[in-house]
């Protein structure tokens, strides 16, 4: 009776798949023509054998969930001719494991074929091919391969989408990625820019995150492809080097470590989480289980580097050492020995004191108050970018729900991520494959929901709840648990998967799939400006900028060309410009050599601005009062106000307030560039009292 209904649930889920896709199909092909209704003669015929084709899925998979034997005959030919391929077959099988990506991510028509039911229908069937290559023996194929199928395209997918935006485009890709390329450059490439070599360049970003972003600046010459290609690599790199770590027990058979390694991934990416937070991650990993002279000085250095990138990440890497170490014990007679506590409470603490006390510690060792001055400057750099730096800024607490700004919400989003790995974990405690006693269970559960606590608080600041990345301690600490029920009985409990329950089989399908499944909505290229024309047609685009593509090189060139004669004439007449935004443009050297104006970068201004900062922005109105700009690049400046059915309404009405009204009372647009997105603004000719338009107290 149970495979009855399973094998009814599933033919279900077929069924809605194929039928949701028919539809998404049918948008595509619709008004194109006139042949039969809106159809032309090509898209017509495609439609029509598209829904053939889905039409034989679902007969197929009738037949095989019902009437299995029937196929039989079939199945022994097909593995006989799959056994005969040799060696030919894992070329087809890279061929088949390569195509989706090339398809929708670096072809024109994956922007046509943006249905997330289509994308979802041929990422199945190519699972199955690919299931069937790896697959030997006299099996057609088996859970285990399909499972394999499963993580190594969602993995795929995760590790594409990062690569996307790695072009020479030289305008900014989003509304800070131009700008964060300029934090990035300050630590190894402030000999980039025209300003005086003495003095401190202040960015709004963590030091480690500037280290890890800004360490291509050592290359003379870089290039702007070449450092997002860097940024992209250090969007997947720290994850690997953290699967390779933590799973460094089962180093000795490679095949396992690279799947578990690829598991890490895929699952963590779904925060995202910042680079250096993995990177103490990595470190901890590395810690678990060393010897105690060699780990603890090194925990409560990891410690001290966490705060010093973020302090809302000062206990993570002691409360992370205290878990692995405590529930990763071995125990005897159900208790824990007297050597695991120890281990565990010191490096835990340790790990802590790092954090909490780094800072001033390595203040005193220096030896001088210029030492101890600079760590507490420091100190008070990396509050204020901290997300939680401002107690003024409001908590939006709706957006712990689906709102427009995060559509599903913080918690129904944390829970598509985390459920699967909970119900995992919890079914191998139940089954009893992973014995924990009550201080194990309370060393994970413990630090879980503390980490859980402050993602919750932080993601509701003004300016968060986008997505998962300030759950960033949770998702990797909950990584950790899933870590030590692996070694601790979950291994062996999948290479036997084949006789666990149908329920638990699909449990780890959604827990390879879903990460993979937002990557493989996200693909698609920017790159194909030239065929806007017929991409209007076939998804129904109502003009040119809804496909957001990379203006052509001519539009790119005309738009740099304008903006260097602007700057040129007030560089000379010995003027001072401000690039509010698209500073990369310095930085890669596409505009000559002018004065930088470090402050008044516009995620400074947006971070004061989301804190009602007044103190701060009195000095920027006195300035452009004073007309000190002669020129200002900008992002076009618009201010309607918004509410919470927008996406960042809130953030949008800080913004306007703070700095697009005052400084469109002041200045006055000279020349828009929509295509590029940039807008130059010069003073008004005419003396205005805008005294009523700042919000000043």
């Amino acid at each position: 009776m149970k495979k009855h209904v399973g094998n009814f649930f599933l033919l279900v889920v077929v069924v809605y798949l194929v039928i949701k896709s028919c539809f998404g199909f049918q948008n595509i092909a619709w008004g194109t023509g006139v042949w039969w209704g809106e159809y032309s003669l090509k898209w017509g015929i495609a439609y029509i054998l598209y829904i053939l084709v889905c039409v034989f899925i679902f007969i197929v998979s009738g037949i095989l969930l019902w009437r299995r034997e029937k196929f039989q005959p079939i199945f022994e030919k097909t593995i006989l001719f799959r056994e005969r391929l040799g060696i030919v077959r894992w070329f087809l099988a890279l061929i088949v494991f390569i195509a989706p990506v090339w398809f929708f991510q670096y072809t024109a028509w994956g922007l046509v074929f943006s249905d997330i039911y289509i994308r979802i229908l041929i990422w199945c069937l190519i699972v199955l091919v690919l299931s069937f290559f790896i697959t030997k023996g006299n099996v057609l194929v088996n859970w285990t391969n399909i499972l394999v199928a499963v993580l190594l395209t969602s993995s795929e997918f995760v590790i594409a989408v990062p690569f996307m935006n790695v072009t020479d485009y030289p305008f900014s890709l989003g509304w800070s990625e131009g700008n964060r390329m300029w934090d990035y450059s300050i630590m190894f490439g402030k000999d980039l820019y025209n300003y005086p070599a003495d003095q401190k360049i202040v960015v709004l970003l963590d030091t480690g995150r500037q280290f890890v972003g800004g360490l291509p600046f050592i290359i003379p010459g870089l290039t702007i492809g070449m450092e997002r290609f860097w940024i992209a690599l250090t969007i997947i790199i720290p994850y690997l080097l953290l699967g390779l770590a933590v799973f460094h027990f089962v180093r000795k058979d490679l095949k396992i470590w690279l799947l578990a390694t690829l598991c890490v991934l895929i699952f963590l990416k779904q925060g995202p989480i910042h680079p250096p937070l993995v990177l103490c991650a990595v470190a901890v990993a590395f810690l678990w289980r060393r010897p105690l002279w060699l780990a603890l000085p090194l925990i409560a250095i990891t410690g001290y580097i966490a705060e010093g990138s973020r302090f809302t990440w000062v206990f993570a890497p002691g409360m992370w050492i205290g878990m692995l170490e405590l529930a990763g014990a071995a125990l005897q007679n159900n208790a824990l020995s007297r050597n695991s506590w120890i281990r565990a409470i010191s490096l835990g603490l340790a790990g802590m004191a790092g954090g909490q006390f780094g800072q001033k510690i390595a203040g005193l060792l220096a030896g001088n108050a210029t030492a101890i001055s600079t760590v507490s400057a420091a100190t008070s750099v990396n509050s204020v970018v901290s997300q939680v730096s401002s107690p003024s800024q409001p908590l939006l607490w709706y957006r712990l729900l689906p709102n427009e700004t995060y559509g599903v919400g913080i918690l129904i989003g944390l829970l598509i991520a985390t459920a699967p790995l909970i119900i995992v974990l919890l079914y191998l405690i139940m089954s009893k494959k992973w014995v924990l006693n009550i201080w194990q269970a309370l060393s994970i559960i413990g630090p879980l929901f503390a980490f859980l606590g402050v993602g919750i608080i932080v993601s509701t600041k003004i300016g968060g709840g986008g997505d998962l990345h300030n759950m960033d301690m949770f998702l990797i600490g909950l990584m950790f648990a899933g870590v030590i029920a692996w070694q601790k009985g979950g291994w062996d409990w999948l290479t036997n998967i084949e006789l666990s329950p149908a329920w638990v089989k699909v449990v780890l399908v959604l827990l390879l799939a879903l990460p993979g499944l937002q990557a493989l909505g996200d693909m698609r290229s920017f790159s194909f400006m030239e065929d806007i024309s017929w991409l209007r047609i076939l998804t129904d685009a109502p003009d040119n900028n809804t496909l957001d593509m990379y203006p052509s090189d001519e539009t790119a060139n005309s738009a740099l060309a304008a903006i260097r004669e602007e700057v040129a004439i007030a560089k000379s007449l010995g003027e001072e410009v401000l690039f509010m935004d698209q500073r990369q443009l310095l930085t890669f050297g596409y505009i000559p050599s002018i004065p930088l104006i470090p402050e008044y970068e516009k995620k400074v201004l947006m971070n004061n601005a989301l804190g009602s900062r007044a103190n701060y922005f009195q000095g920027f109105y006195d300035e452009l009062a004073e007309h000190r700009f002669t020129l200002i690049v900008s992002e076009i400046l618009r201010t309607p106000i918004k509410d919470s059915s927008f996406q960042f309404g809130e953030e949008n009405n800080a913004w306007v307030k703070w700095v697009a009204n005052p400084i469109l009372c002041y200045y006055e647009p000279k020349l828009t560039i929509k295509e590029v997105g940039v807008q130059l603004l010069v003073p008004k000719s005419k003396p205005v009292d805008c005294s009523s338009r700042l919000p000043l107290p």
